[in-house]
């Protein structure tokens, strides 16, 4: 078959996983949109390092088997290949998504502005904490159907783990780009991301298996905890 007529560009735009094409001075030549919305969390050199790295010693390509995660981003292999010294290309191959066994409970969800959920559970976060707290929200995200009892128990969950930080940073958004598959549909995804300079753990158990009896993907780090909610309507 003759494939020098064809154009596989859009092919490799279409795909979720993140290529990107880079010169041998670390200029990107090319990547496709998963890429693009990778760079919002890893910098070009760390990337153009990470080529160097695992290159294969010969022309052609490599596949290592590795862990790794920017943000939202969990990624469980790379390929690096080059056919020239003048040009090297990355491939990431996306860690599937923990999903929840637990099957979704409709009569429990109700539409919920989640804007509204989230401001009333950090106003009784306050009452006891007086810590300097700053957020920032998406006020477009519209209403959605949620399990609000149980969300809001995963919400004092993770805000108490803040408890004794200095100050805590906390954002929600929509990830543009991204989606999960509830019940063979894709749903969009809601992140709320809480910072500070420490928290605690003792309760991250409790905030995983609340987590996943919602459906929300979590990311808990030293700083950080992170919560994919998937924008069922």
């Amino acid at each position: 078959m003759n494939t020098e007529s064809i154009n596989f560009q859009s092919f490799l735009d279409w795909d979720n996983s993140p290529f990107i094409l880079f010169s041998s001075l670390g200029k990107i030549l090319y990547l496709n949109n998963s890429a693009e919305i990778l760079f919002g969390y890893v910098s070009k050199q760390e990337l153009y390092d990470l080529a160097l790295a695992y290159a294969p010693q010969n022309f052609g390509y490599k596949t290592t088997t590795l862990s790794l995660n920017y943000d939202s981003f969990t990624f469980y292999a790379i390929t690096i290949g080059y056919e020239n010294e003048e040009q090297i290309s990355i491939r990431f191959y996306n860690a599937p998504r923990i999903r929840s066994t637990t099957p979704i409970e409709k009569d429990k969800l109700v539409t919920t502005d989640i804007n509204l959920l989230l401001e009333a559970n950090i106003a009784l976060f306050r009452t006891k904490n007086p810590n300097h707290l700053q957020l920032l929200t998406d006020h477009d995200i519209p209403a959605f159907k949620i399990d609000q009892n149980n969300f809001s128990k995963l919400l004092r969950k993770t805000l108490d783990s803040f408890r004794a930080s200095d100050s805590i940073n906390i954002t929600l958004k929509l990830l543009t780009g991204e989606h999960v598959i509830i019940s063979g549909k894709k749903k969009a995804i809601v992140q709320l991301s809480i910072e500070a300079n420490g928290r605690y753990s003792d309760a991250d158990e409790e905030v995983k298996s609340i987590a996943m009896q919602c459906h929300i993907a979590h990311l808990l780090k030293e700083r950080t905890i992170k919560l994919e909610i998937p924008l069922i309507t």
